[in-house]
């Protein structure tokens, strides 16, 4: 069998391979030619079953961590192929000497990471963390699609849902910049409670201060500066204190923010909804600032985002407005975009809710405080859907699944009327609103 044998290929002649064949992929229905196919396995899934069909698709190389009972010298045997993954993007992560900014926090860090990308990239050759590949396998991915003789800057977001997952991106991403957007009540059953969301959001400060690392630091949320306190390096923003500063214009639609400080431009007009992105918007502004990007192009990138990804997206059926923000939801983001929702001015207003996940035991209390807070407002009709809302009382509509809510929706006729849609991703309450003419 002409294979190469466990252990006798080590990472640097992995990445002499990996040097000329740059596209890695970890899914043969994405295989090209000469992509290097990682055979992944998990729970539910094998890649080493698909070897040989990368393969007879074009792979170059397949990198497996099972023997094949083949003669195929392009079949690289390894211990675990995700190590493996992870290993080689650190590998490559040491050749690129550039600046690294790793985002993390509860809420707001993929439209963080867009508005930071946006700014950075009108200025800078910048790569960036592509959808959702923001975990320990989509962060390697990510580390080894920049491209070592263009990129100026990268910018990763890190998704985590326990302890030391943060601390484990680090370790290879090695980024020399970070940002935590919040710590809020997100994945709570898996980090254990609030106090664990903290300390694992914070891996990402404690990293940059062993690493003499740049933090930049909502000024407004008074819980960041204990966390922050063993850094030596900050940069600040916030409504009032910062490189950046600012506060709301008007958020009906869109948001507007009126610069008061750190930029000679008077005020940035955003294509977001959600007051809750103030904190967004200057965040990306601040870093540009850092880095020299000229004040003109900060204000034109923040401007020309456009969100398509279920963040924070006006949509207008016919004379219905309807926000979008149903990529994900916890009690943190749900109060944020209700009390948002309450405070704009319009007759009719409809909210469509999809329950929370991941809160372990603080599920029913959380989804409890979240009917008391919808009830403080007037609102047309409320739509609640799935998890946890049929374990507590409430007057207000519930459908088991999202087909269910969209038969609803689509038999109202609804017109001039503003409508939330939010839920965690797996509800997928977008589907609610998809393919309906008003």
């Amino acid at each position: 069998m002409s294979i190469f044998a466990k252990n006798t290929v080590q990472i640097s002649e992995l990445y002499e391979i990996y040097k000329m064949y740059p596209s890695v992929q970890t899914d043969t229905r994405k295989i090209k030619k000469d992509d290097l196919f990682f055979a992944l396995k998990g729970p539910n899934y094998n890649g080493n079953l698909f070897a040989q069909q990368a393969l007879d698709l074009g792979a170059a190389y397949v990198i497996v961590d099972e023997p094949l009972t083949s003669n195929n010298n392009r079949i690289i045997l390894m211990d675990n192929v995700l190590t493996t993954l992870q290993q080689l993007a650190k590998y490559h992560r040491d050749q690129l000497h550039i600046p690294i900014i790793a985002i993390t926090g509860s809420n707001g860090k993929t439209t963080s990471k867009e508005l930071i990308h946006a700014v950075l990239s009108s200025h800078f050759k910048t790569y960036t963390t592509q959808g959702n590949l923001n975990n320990q396998i989509g962060l390697p991915l990510t580390v080894l699609g920049i491209k070592k003789e263009d990129a100026e800057m990268a910018v990763l977001e890190m998704g985590a849902n326990h302890q030391k997952e943060i601390e484990r991106y680090c370790a290879y991403a090695l980024p020399t910049y970070g940002v935590i957007t919040n710590c809020g009540k997100a994945h709570l059953e898996g980090f254990g409670g609030m106090e664990g969301v903290r300390k694992g959001k914070g891996e990402l400060y404690d990293y940059l201060a062993k690493t003499d690392g740049t933090a930049f630091i909502n000024a407004d949320l008074d819980y960041l500066l204990p966390m922050s306190a063993k850094l030596k390096n900050k940069v600040f923003y916030g409504e009032s204190n910062g490189i950046v500063q600012g506060k709301i214009i008007t958020n009906e639609p869109f948001l507007q923010v009126k610069i008061t400080s750190g930029l000679s431009i008077d005020q940035i007009n955003t294509q977001l909804v959600g007051d809750y992105n103030l904190p967004n918007v200057l965040c990306a502004a601040a870093i540009g600032k850092h880095f020299g990007v000229p004040d003109e192009k900060i204000k034109n990138a923040i401007e020309q985002y456009d969100p398509s990804n279920s963040r924070s997206q006006l949509i207008e059926q016919g004379s219905n407005r309807i926000i979008l923000d149903a990529y994900n939801a916890n009690p943190s983001s749900m109060k944020a975009a209700i009390e948002n929702f309450a405070s704009i001015k319009a007759d009719k207003k409809v909210l469509l809710l999809g329950a929370m996940m991941e809160l372990g035991e603080e599920s029913i209390a959380e989804h409890e405080s979240l009917i008391t807070l919808i009830q403080q407002f007037p609102w047309h009709t409320v739509v609640l859907v799935g998890g946890d809302f049929s374990k507590i009382n409430h007057p207000y509509l519930y459908f088991e699944h999202a087909a269910q809510a969209k038969e609803w929706y689509e038999a109202q006729n609804f017109s001039n009327t503003y409508i939330l849609v939010k839920g965690s991703r797996s509800f997928k309450m977008e589907t609610v609103i998809e393919n309906h003419e008003a």
